[in-house]
């Protein structure tokens, strides 16, 4: 499909791009969303919850009470789980969160939730993002020029670009990557996306390599 290329002011260059139909046109697998969706937000938790049982609370270990005789129930530790200040019953533990995803599902993913964006068209091409300094008004001010500043918009670049990502920092409806960041929870968690026209052609070769001699 044919994507005319802007600037960064909201204007027409008179070019276009072709986005390939490998990538962006293929039938979306939402399976294959859900799964790398689930493996990043996984991915993402530190695991390093922990609560203390019974044997890590400080505290005595002399008897309560005597066994017999108190007409309740018979009680040796007041680290007990059932005390207030006891340890607790099959409390979390430190652990690693993360699992593992065959390459070719990952791709499909990403294809997938490209796929998805372009049939919405929901997908803008520019030209070049060059800010000459980090200003949070300016990229908000091509967010407006854009059409886009009302959506939760993620920016896909070819490169680092310090001050274009410095300038979309503190605007929480904006997300600034690199085409090799490119992710599925970034682009389904995005309502627009905004590509360079050099990271659309980084795209393309990241999910179709060229292969040399």
């Amino acid at each position: 499909m044919k994507v005319s290329i802007k600037n960064i002011k909201g204007e027409d260059t008179g070019s276009s791009v072709e986005l390939s139909d490998e990538i962006f046109g293929i039938e979306p697998n939402d399976h294959a969303i859900y799964l790398d969706v689930k493996q990043f937000l996984a991915n993402q938790r530190s695991g390093t919850h922990k609560a203390k049982e019974r044997a890590e609370i400080v505290g005595s270990t002399k008897k309560i009470k005597r066994q017999k005789g108190t007409g309740t129930a018979r009680a040796g530790s007041i680290k007990s789980p059932i005390f207030r200040g006891g340890g607790r019953v099959f409390g979390p533990r430190p652990r690693d969160y993360s699992f593992k995803l065959n390459r070719k599902l990952k791709k499909l993913a990403r294809k997938s939730a490209l796929s998805y964006k372009a049939k919405s068209e929901k997908v803008t091409v520019l030209d070049d993002v060059q800010f000459d300094a980090p200003k949070t008004k300016q990229f908000i001010d091509v967010l407006k020029k854009l059409q886009v500043s009302e959506e939760k918009v993620l920016l896909v670049l070819d490169d680092v670009n310090t001050n274009v990502y410095l300038s979309a920092r503190n605007v929480p409806n904006a997300k600034v990557i690199t085409s090799d960041k490119l992710n599925t929870y970034d682009v389904t968690n995005s309502t627009h996306l905004l590509l360079s026209e050099k990271a659309v052609q980084q795209i393309e070769d990241m999910f179709n390599p060229k292969v040399t001699a």
